[in-house]
């Protein structure tokens, strides 16, 4: 057992940093939003995976990997909100903020849409589906086994979401300007819309 969680921890660290979709968001949030906002995001970019851990535990997520049905309303869902959100960053007003002395008003709002952002993604589903039983050795349970490797994922993304938010406070008084803000935002959208419409123009086989 000692030696799966090792391997597990190994493997799912090196995909927790690798770049992609949650590192753009935090990372942006971070930059522009600020980062209680950014570790909310995180928080809620966690929760989804701890979700995603319960639900393969449980046997749901092998029920997204082979229907077609509840693969593909997932997909749309995802895809939609994805687009939504890149939209609404790359239509965002040029505004200045102090980034290191933010208000707390809907502090709820950035877990929300981290929390959405992962549990919306079907491939994440899939990837849970796929990946977590590799490590679950024989003889013990596979519920809590499988929700203990993803409170592991989900501790390696909450420790790598604040390492991202504080390599972002040397550059603060820099992010500040209107200008440097907007381009994020427009970067960050870009990649969001273009998410969702990959998942648009996914088939499945």
């Amino acid at each position: 057992m000692i030696h799966s969680l090792i391997a597990f921890t190994l493997a799912a660290g090196l995909l927790t940093i690798t770049p992609g979709l949650d590192t753009a968001l935090v990372l942006r949030t971070a930059a522009v939003e600020g980062p209680r906002r950014a570790m909310l995001a995180g928080a809620g970019i966690c929760l989804g995976c701890l979700t995603w851990g319960l639900a393969t535990a449980v046997g749901l997520g092998a029920l997204l990997n082979v229907s077609r049905l509840a693969y593909g309303v997932l997909r749309l869902a995802g895809a939609c909100y994805l687009i939504a959100l890149g939209v609404r960053m790359l239509l965002r007003a040029p505004h200045r903020i102090a980034v290191w002395a933010e208000p707390s008003d809907h502090a709820g709002r950035w877990f929300t849409r981290g929390f959405l952002t992962n549990l919306l993604n079907p491939k994440v589903g899939v990837f849970y589906v796929t990946f977590l039983p590799q490590f679950v050795p024989a003889g013990v349970s596979v519920t809590w086994f499988s929700m203990l490797l993803a409170g592991i994922h989900a501790t390696e993304g909450i420790l790598w979401f604040a390492l991202l938010t504080l390599a972002t406070r040397p550059l603060g008084t820099w992010i500040e300007r209107p200008g440097v803000a907007r381009t994020i935002d427009r970067a960050t959208g870009v990649m969001l819309v273009g998410f969702g419409l990959g998942l648009l123009a996914e088939r499945r086989t």
